[in-house]
């Protein structure tokens, strides 16, 4: 009985171990202070697992199955939206100490996290977080309002070590991003009519000049369509995975 019990919680520490996701793409980038390693769990949903630090991206429970995943030392919320916003999802992953970024909307459902506004930056646990404008200029609603309004929303700019990684979030190529400095690692969203054609991703690239773009939030979008665009632009890398 002993051994059966050994073996019991043995099988549980697997479960609930790094290992757990390796049923899911990984990439691994070298940064200045280790290993940054992106775990693409589908949709918006991504994991960062850097210096010993865990950090997610809008999780949500349709992507994954977060029982089985490591606790957050930083939860990213870019909006208020059900497919970025899970608050049971966000609850599920928390621990004592972890640290929820999100926005002001986000905040009126679940109370707690560290608000940031478009412009603002915050540090946590030696992980710099930028918070740049994310919205729509030409998708609109059938009220007439812009699916994702600015200032409502945000993209992070997050620095792992000598890294940039930019996540977009829900957002179109918008004027801002030529703003954006010194862009290793960039997600962009490519999902009609909530956010960017193929040819406004291509465009959003040359703004900012990326060294890897990974196109997510994708849905039924043809990938292939923007590989095209940007068969010319040799000086970015682009990875396609499973992120629809």
């Amino acid at each position: 009985m002993k051994n059966i019990t050994t073996l019991f919680f043995v099988l549980l520490a697997f479960a609930i171990s790094p290992f757990a996701q390796d049923k899911y793409q990984q990439d691994t980038i070298k940064t200045s202070k280790g290993n940054l390693i992106i775990t693409f769990f589908g949709h918006a949903s991504l994991m960062f697992r850097f210096n010993g630090y865990i950090i997610y991206a809008d999780p949500a429970a349709k992507y994954a199955d977060y029982s089985k995943l490591q606790k957050a030392d930083i939860i990213l919320i870019t909006h208020h939206h059900f497919d970025h916003f899970d608050p049971k999802v966000i609850e599920q992953i928390s621990k004592k100490g972890t640290e929820l970024v999100y926005t002001k909307l986000c905040s009126e459902s679940l109370k707690g996290g560290i608000i940031l506004n478009n412009g603002e930056s915050k540090k946590l646990y030696g992980i710099n977080i930028e918070s740049v404008p994310a919205y729509n200029l030409v998708h609109m609603a059938d009220n007439g309002k812009p699916f994702h309004e600015k200032g409502a929303c945000n993209g992070y700019v997050v620095n792992f070590g000598n890294k940039r990684v930019y996540i977009a979030g829900d957002t179109e190529n918008i004027p801002e991003m030529k703003n954006l400095k010194n862009i290793d690692i960039a997600f962009l969203p490519m999902n009609l009519p909530y956010t960017m054609t193929p040819e406004m991703v291509a465009d959003a690239v040359r703004m900012f000049n990326p060294k890897i773009l990974y196109p997510y939030h994708y849905g039924n979008t043809d990938v292939n369509k923007l590989l095209e665009l940007l068969k010319d632009k040799k000086d970015c890398e682009i990875r396609v995975r499973k992120m629809n």
